[in-house]
Order: C-alpha cells, then structure tokens, then sequence
C-alpha cells in the first residue's frame, strides 16, 4: 500500500513541477519585460531631457505618442517640438531620476529637475505607457520643490 501511495504522491509531484515550471518561466519572462521596459524609459528620458536629443530619443517611442501634458503636442512632431523648446529655453537643465518603478506596461519615475544652476529645481512625477516594449503614452506631475518643509523628508 505504501509503495502505491508513494507512486501516487510522486506522479502528483512530478505533475505539479510541471506545471509550475511555466509558471516560472512566465513569472521571469514578466520580470525581464519589466526590467526591460524600465531600462526604455531611462535611456528615452536620458536622451530626451539630458541630452535633449529628441531623435535618439524618438528611437524609444512606437507608432503613437499620446501627450498628456499640456505643454506638449501629441505625436512625434509634437514630442520634437517639446524637446526643443527645452533646448532653447533651459539649455542647462538636467534632470536627475531618483526612484522608478514598474507595473505591467506602465512605468513610473521620481525625478528631480534643475532647470537653471543653483536652483532648488522641481519634483516630477513622471508616468509612461509601453506597447510591444516601446512609449505610447506619457503623464506628469510637476512641482516646485519647496525651501522648507514641515518635515524633515524630502521630495525624493
């Protein structure tokens, strides 16, 4: 009876390694999308705000590009636009991307930016939308960061 038992618990082991053996090949493949998406968002940011090369960094954007930001147009053109007007207008700027995260095609960045030297620069919150791996669709939320606080955390 034990060996039947036995033979039973095995074939019922071996049936369930199985089956979660896609499962963690899915659960990875998730993970690496994920990373992957993150590392799209920050090579297109860099190229975009830093290095305020919209070209490089249109490499990163897929058929669309939906803008949400009132200050943008949407589309290509659109984001181009943006991008030199931020060359012309804060050629100094830098922007500095403290925390990011990401959930399912969505990712999310803090972002410290300075504008002009010696500024205390703004809290940005920064959102995008990834299909097939490349940005559709972009959110932010921009603030001043503030001289003082009724905290002792700061914005980052």
């Amino acid at each position: 009876m034990k060996k039947s038992c036995t033979a039973a618990l095995v074939a019922a082991c071996l049936g369930a390694g199985a089956l979660l053996l896609p499962a963690a090949a899915t659960a990875q493949s998730a993970h690496d999308q994920l990373e992957k998406n993150k590392e799209t968002v920050v090579k297109f940011y860099n190229a975009a705000l830093n290095d305020k090369q919209p070209d490089e960094a249109l490499k990163y954007v897929g058929p669309y590009y939906k803008q949400h930001n009132p200050m943008a147009e949407d589309g290509r053109e659109g984001f181009h636009k943006f991008i030199d007007w931020v060359r012309a207008d804060h050629p100094e700027s830098h922007s500095d991307i403290k925390q990011i995260f990401a959930d399912g095609d969505y990712v999310l960045l803090n972002v410290h930016m300075v504008r002009h030297p010696g500024e205390r620069g703004l809290a940005i919150g920064e959102i995008f939308r990834l299909e097939n791996g490349k940005i559709v669709e972009h959110w932010d939320r921009i603030q001043p960061v503030p001289e003082t606080a009724k905290n002792d955390n700061t914005m980052f």
